[in-house]
């Protein structure tokens, strides 16, 4: 008998003790005791909506007044605040379970208590399935959950079971079934979510521990996620039963692929190493590279992230900071010596000149004292006599232009109280001896 005849008969057997099961349930509310239970469960539904209503609003203002309180306890009480109307309903059909059962014949309390079952097992499940981040994945496994939780509750389990066992192909020596890929969806899950936690907890303690440098925390928390996820996936795929021995077919493709098609990615990827490991950039820094100017917002496998002043976020690729020429401001040290050009008259002195350059620097706030501006002739221009003042400061990443701009401001302000005169180009057109001016008269 082939695997086609096998799953369709598994399909058919599965189908008929499904129909019977229903069939059997929906004649076992016709009797009074179920139907009465059936109105015991939207009874405590109305009353855990009522106390809800009531309970959530003062929870809520509660919780505004609990700012200091830690970020995880704030969590927990917004989880519990969503879901209190799920917990008053399972907290209370218990209740009724217990003293019904005490007062009455279990019998009378049997649907209650598969409903009893099922709620629980679903609040579990939301609860449970909050520490996966990613929405999608995260519903396929709550609801996925619930339904084989219900299927065991009801006593379904194994005949599901044997249904996706039966949906199986072959692949070589490897039986693949739609009961093994259930399994590794299940368990590669919980491992990535417990893999997610450790490496979130571990990457928080590293990035407070100030002896190391902003690059090898990179470094060190990337490093931690790879390792964490790749063991994660290749222990979910163990402990279901693939043989991991085909990989190996898997790995000499990939390399192929890798020397072929991803020579880009691969370099980005070794240049993302490289800048990391010997630190020529992190976080934080200020950096140009040709007509881009800004601050290192996040370091990537693949890409460096870089926000402008003007609040353009550029992703360069890391083999252009490992090939190009980069300018960091911040590399060594926070100080950053700019210069700018001006020119005077000859009229002027130039040893006045100089220290009123010099005083205009000071007075702008973010030029530093302690490192002092200082200013230079650099040559006899045709109408100037040129200057160059150099003044330091160490905040580059509050932009270059502006704090240029203001110590222009301030000289400008400094040469006319002092009567200083900025030369400019002028031209003076002289009529020769004998020459006529010709107008549009004239010309006529």
């Amino acid at each position: 008998m082939d695997s086609d005849t096998v799953t369709t008969e598994s399909v058919t057997e599965f189908t008929l003790d499904l129909f019977a099961w229903i069939q059997g349930f929906t004649d076992s509310l016709v009797r009074p005791w179920n139907a009465y239970q059936l109105l015991i469960v939207l009874a405590v539904f109305v009353v855990a909506h009522l106390l809800a209503s009531v309970l959530k609003p003062r929870l809520h203002d509660w919780m505004r007044t609990r700012e200091g309180w830690p970020k995880w306890r704030m969590r927990a009480l917004v989880i519990f605040h969503r879901r209190l109307r799920m917990i008053l309903f399972v907290a209370l059909i218990w209740i009724v379970i217990f003293v019904m059962r005490e007062v009455t014949w279990p019998s009378r309390s049997y649907l209650l208590g598969i409903i009893a079952n099922l709620s629980t097992a679903w609040l579990s499940i939301v609860l449970a399935t909050r520490l996966i981040k990613n929405p999608v994945l995260r519903s396929i496994v709550r609801y996925g959950a619930w339904i084989w939780v219900a299927l065991s509750i009801t006593g379904a389990a194994d005949d599901a079971q044997s249904l996706l066992e039966s949906a199986a192909f072959s692949i070589g020596d490897t039986r693949l079934s739609l009961w093994l890929v259930v399994q590794a969806v299940v368990i590669v899950t919980a491992l990535f979510t417990i893999a997610r936690l450790v490496s979130t907890t571990t990457a928080t303690t590293i990035r407070k521990n100030e002896d190391i440098s902003p690059s090898m925390q990179v470094l060190a928390i990337k490093f931690l996620q790879v390792t964490l996820y790749g063991a994660a996936f290749f222990m979910g795929l163990r402990l279901v039963g693939v043989d991991l021995t085909g990989l190996a077919f898997l790995s000499g493709a990939i390399g192929v692929g890798l020397g072929f098609g991803l020579q880009k990615v691969v370099s980005n990827l070794v240049s993302g190493i490289i800048i990391l490991l010997d630190k020529s950039i992190k976080p934080g820094d200020v950096i140009s590279l040709g007509d881009t100017f800004g601050w290192i917002n996040s370091l990537g496998a693949r890409y460096v992230s870089v926000v402008t002043r003007d609040g353009k976020e550029y992703l360069i690729p890391n083999e252009d900071l490992i090939t190009g020429q980069v300018v960091n401001w911040s590399h060594s040290n926070e100080y950053v010596r700019l210069d700018i050009f001006f020119g005077t008259a000859y009229g002027d002195d130039p040893h006045i000149v100089r220290d009123i350059a010099i005083q205009a620097a000071k007075s702008v706030d973010r030029v530093l004292s302690f490192k002092a501006p200082v200013c230079h002739i650099v040559g006899f221009g045709d109408s100037s006599v040129d200057y160059i003042l150099r003044f330091w400061i160490r905040d580059p990443t509050g932009g270059l232009t502006n704090i240029r701009g203001n110590v222009y401001l301030a000289l400008w302000d400094a040469f006319q109280e002092n009567g200083i005169s900025i030369p400019f180009p002028q031209r003076e057109v002289k009529m020769l001896e004998g020459s006529q001016l010709a107008t549009n008269d004239t010309l006529d």
